[in-house]
């Protein structure tokens, strides 16, 4: 998420033996973190995301988060910080893990990253000053206003998302299998080929090179990173390369309502409406004035709901948020 793409240059990555042996996929909730706020602070529509914003930028705004840390850290054009990236420690990190890598980043590198988003932006915002001045203690700041936004904004919808870009990677990791590096990097994206033992990435602004990156890859599929690619690179740590994943036009499209006869004679027709009524994450008052059920009845199978594992809560300012878990996806989608 670091850089700008706009300028047309080429940059190239070569590739030894022991750098594709260290090359592997993740799954980055932070990525997606911020990517997603970058969209949405841009201000703009957007053709895929367009049902997401319209439920997601309301909470964002009510609760403040459009004109706090990360308004700052993440412009709607430009660099963002690479701290707020650290290296995925493994194939599919919790927040918290990477939020982790956050808390953890050396003061020096803190201050040398927000000096280039001055040089950037053109100025620093008040909160990114007192974070510059001292980051150790404003940074908890950061990493609370992240897992706020993560609760509004990701995690209601995070099996959907997640399932896209599992996917994704299920997918690569086939194309490897069978036909090896050169189809999957040449499959990755229009910008990106592989050529002679090397990456090459077309509107990179700056240079990529061993000298600059540390060794191996990390590619990241993603729901939020536009058009293009992003990358991250900060020695030692591995580039990172965040590419659009496959299936991302089909994210928020309406799911067709399965027949629940079968269900709602194990659940029962009230927990199986509710089910079905959670195509998108609601609360308990949206959901009794939907179905007609009263508050306190809904709540009730909601809680039932959620201690059999088929919803989870998100809290959104005084409200809850109920979702549909990855499992009561594929109860609902099992063939009856």
């Amino acid at each position: 998420m670091p850089e700008s793409l706009g300028v047309a240059m080429l940059a190239v990555l070569a590739f030894s033996a022991s750098d594709l042996a260290q090359m592997r996929f993740c799954v980055s909730p932070m990525w997606e973190a911020g990517t997603s706020f970058k969209l949405l602070n841009s201000g703009s529509a957007h053709p895929v995301h367009r049902p997401w914003i319209e439920q997601v930028r309301p909470r964002v705004a009510a609760a403040g988060l459009d004109r706090g840390w990360l308004a700052e850290l993440i412009p709607p054009t430009g660099y963002v910080p690479d701290f707020l990236n650290p290296a995925p420690v493994g194939p599919a990190p919790a927040l918290a893990e990477e939020l982790a890598g956050i808390l953890a980043a050396p003061a020096d590198r803190v201050r040398r990253e927000l000096d280039r988003v001055e040089q950037d932006q053109g100025f620093l915002g008040p909160r990114l000053r007192a974070l510059h001045a001292d980051p150790q203690a404003r940074m908890v700041r950061v990493a609370e206003e992240i897992t706020t936004y993560w609760e509004l904004a990701l995690a209601p919808y995070w099996a959907r998302i997640r399932a896209v870009l599992d996917a994704d990677v299920f997918h690569r990791a086939r194309q490897v299998a069978e036909h090896g590096v050169g189809r999957l990097f040449n499959d990755l994206h229009t910008s990106v080929s592989w050529d002679e033992n090397a990456l090459r990435l077309a509107r990179r602004q700056g240079s990529l090179s061993r000298q600059n990156a540390g060794a191996g890859l990390l590619l990241i599929p993603s729901a939020f990173t536009g058009q293009r690619p992003l990358t991250r690179v900060t020695p030692p740590d591995p580039p990172q390369l965040a590419y659009p994943a496959r299936g991302i036009g089909a994210l928020w499209e309406s799911r067709p309502v399965p027949r629940t006869d079968a269900l709602a004679a194990v659940l029962g027709r009230s927990r199986t409406l509710l089910l079905t009524e959670l195509a998108t994450p609601a609360s308990t008052t949206e959901l009794a004035r939907r179905t007609g059920l009263t508050a306190p009845a809904v709540s009730q199978h909601l809680t039932a709901l959620r201690d059999a594992g088929l919803l989870s809560a998100h809290r959104a300012g005084r409200s809850v948020l109920y979702a549909r878990t990855s499992a009561a996806e594929a109860v609902l989608a099992a063939p009856r």
